[in-house]
């Protein structure tokens, strides 16, 4: 038998912090607050959803047991507080609109793959949405790459501009709608629209810009396609002579490029798949996932060259469903963007950055805030591992053990940098920035490091960067206005970062195998064992340092580091079959410079990266004599690795002293 007190009309306050914008979180209140028999009120704010609700207590404890049992498929519910507040005389449960408040903690949800109901819609002619480009609902869809500001509402997104029509609108404010205040929504009366152009961004007149654009891709053309996050340069991935014409533009020379096809059963013929990897695969995040090449398949070799993996992606948005289904073969989708520039995203910038690499242009008028590009994931023993993470991950967070006493952000190395922001017991990733080598790619990552900061409304105090003087990120980091300023060992950081992905207290021993760290000594690190903890380390034991003849060159042309490797092992009577190992990519005339430099006993920098010796050892024995982007033979020594093999070999370790 019930109490009294159990009967009388209650109130609670909950408040729910995570991605809970944007992914259809409050019609699905809605929905659970009708059902449950409690009244009151939901709405978006900076920091989350906060809902009053009323009612007697079982009707209370039935809401909130629901609330916890199955949010939205793309939901992340990171928060969850609930306190007793007075009762109001509500009579019905109703959606309002957003608060701002000081407090922000970011709740726009990544970008999410096109659901199956959308795609359903685009290849039914008798919907209205038939072939729409920009067909979304509450479950799919771009959020944060639209995103202007928090909290993630229509006038706070790209979508602004664009009216809802009617129809749109009628689906927009009806509850039970699949779309119901799903921000972006549209369609081709009210929406956003494509148009094809050709490479000086004069429109073309075609009846369908999608058909039209495939039926050159599969000419041979090659296409900038504008997607979420930025442009894709597109071409025929059966075609070598369609890939190699990309690489060629776009400077890109032998490394590999991602490649988009319509379903799992066309990735199954282009590669072979386990469960992580068609998981992975059809994820709503919609990485490129690494996976082993068939032998014989219809892909062009020069895609992956002297590679045994692929990079496949599946499409996640209408454009791409539509552009696959009409091309009807694999296409390169790789970032659109010269070697070693940020992907382009904005039309103009297109126009004027890619116009020596497309013959035409896919364009549309929805802009994109903020650049992403394409996240990578790996597949290692049975687990997916991100190897760049960007859309579809960005910018969600990522829980940590502790709690950070003050909001810090972490700059990044040099090559393939990231930032991160944190604060509490979050930790926020930026997305993928690439090689800070040139000015258009140093103001892509100041730019998002100020967005993101903006979403988040984090102001650091603490600034983490990496101790290399010559890094654009370090510079930016000791020029920033925080007092707080950490430089970081960068091998340091590889360890700290192992232990808090396993979760490892410390002190730990741990080996770091890496190109270029800047080292306490002032030279270069880059084979490390440490003894270590998250705030200190000792330097254990390292290998044999290598002149880096002539200088940075060397990184370039691994052939140079080979000859110092040999020189370095025979004390510079190097035995002819050594040489002889190169002598069909080296001329003699080379070796012979180098080994008078090596003698002359001139300063050189010197370096003790493992990396350096995979570079050495490539050109002696892999026949790699350069190097087209950074760490390339170091993964074709993955490749030319046996998987099957296990066993260990003897080694020794001789002790030469305090490092």
């Amino acid at each position: 038998m019930m109490g009294r007190a159990e009967v009388e009309a209650q109130g609670r306050r909950i408040r729910i912090r995570g991605i809970v914008q944007g992914v259809g979180f409050r019609p699905w209140v809605y929905r659970t607050a009708v059902s449950s028999g409690v009244t009151g009120r939901v709405l978006n704010d900076s920091a989350g959803v906060t809902i009053d609700a009323f009612g007697d207590w079982s009707a209370l404890e039935r809401f909130e047991a629901a609330l916890h049992a199955s949010p939205p498929p793309a939901a992340q519910i990171a928060e969850y507080a609930s306190v007793s507040i007075q009762p109001e005389p509500t009579s019905s449960f109703v959606i309002v609109g957003s608060e701002r408040r000081d407090e922000r903690r970011v709740s726009i949800p990544p970008d999410l793959a096109t659901c199956e109901d959308c795609v359903a819609e685009i290849g039914d002619p008798r919907n209205r949405r038939y072939r729409y480009p920009f067909t979304n609902c509450t479950n799919c869809g771009p959020r944060f790459t639209i995103a202007t500001d928090v909290p993630y509402d229509r006038s706070a997104t790209t979508m602004a501009p664009f009216e809802m029509c009617e129809p749109c609108r009628h689906e927009f404010e009806d509850v039970g709608d699949r779309r119901f205040h799903a921000q972006p929504t549209a369609c081709p009366r009210c929406g956003p629209a494509l148009t094809l152009h050709d490479r000086r961004g004069q429109p073309l007149s075609v009846a369908d810009p999608i058909q039209a654009a495939a039926r050159e891709i599969c000419n041979g053309r090659i296409v900038a396609v504008k997607g979420i996050g930025g442009f894709h340069l597109s071409c025929d991935a059966t075609s070598d002579d369609a890939v190699r014409l990309l690489r060629a533009r776009k400077h890109r020379d032998e490394k590999p490029l991602a490649v988009m096809v319509p379903d799992l059963g066309a990735a199954e013929e282009i590669a072979w798949l386990g469960d992580t990897e068609r998981t992975l695969l059809r994820s709503v995040e919609r990485p490129i996932v690494l996976a082993a090449k068939r032998i014989g398949s219809a892909l062009a070799e020069s895609v992956a060259p002297r590679n045994r993996q692929v990079g496949l992606l599946l499409p996640y948005s209408p454009l791409h469903h539509l552009l696959l289904a009409d091309a009807g073969r694999p296409l390169v989708m790789t970032s659109g963007n010269l070697s070693e520039e940020p992907i382009a995203f904005g039309n103009d910038d297109a126009l004027a950055r890619l116009g020596g690499i497309a013959d035409m242009f896919l364009l549309h008028d929805r802009d994109i805030e903020t650049r992403c590009d394409d996240s990578v994931v790996s597949v290692v023993r049975g687990r997916g591992v991100v190897v760049r993470r960007s859309r579809g991950y960005v910018p969600r967070a990522i829980r940590v053990a502790g709690s950070f006493d003050r909001p810090v952000l972490a700059c990044g190395a040099l090559l393939k940098n990231t930032f991160c922001l944190a604060a509490g017991e979050s930790a926020w990733l930026g997305p993928h920035i690439g090689d800070l080598e040139n000015l258009a790619t140093f103001e892509s990552y100041t730019s998002a490091i100020e967005k993101l900061g903006h979403f988040l409304q984090v102001r650091p105090e603490v600034v983490a960067y990496d101790m290399h003087p010559d890094y654009l990120s370090s510079a930016y980091a000791r020029e920033r206005p925080e007092t707080w300023k950490i430089p970081v060992q960068h091998h340091h950081a590889h360890i700290v970062s192992a232990m808090a992905e396993h979760h490892l207290e410390g002190p730990v021993i741990g080996i770091a195998y890496d190109g270029t760290g800047y080292g306490t000594d002032g030279t270069s690190w880059g084979g490390e064992v440490l003894v270590a903890t998250a705030a200190r380390f000792r330097r254990l034991a390292t290998f044999r340092a290598l002149p880096l003849l002539g200088g940075d060159r060397a990184i370039r042309e691994p052939w140079r580091i080979a000859v110092a490797l040999a020189l370095d092992a025979y004390g510079g009577d190097v035995p002819r079959e050594v040489w002889g190992l190169m002598e069909e990519s080296v001329s003699g005339g080379q070796v012979e410079a180098l080994t008078s430099l090596w003698r002359s006993r001139l300063p050189v920098p010197l370096a003790r990266g493992v990396g350096r010796y995979f570079d050495g050892f490539g050109a002696l024995f892999l026949d790699r004599p350069h190097a087209s982007f950074e760490g390339q033979v170091a993964l074709e020594w993955n490749q030319a690795a046996d998987p099957d093999v296990t066993e260990a070999y003897p080694f020794e370790i001789h002790a030469v002293g305090d490092l």
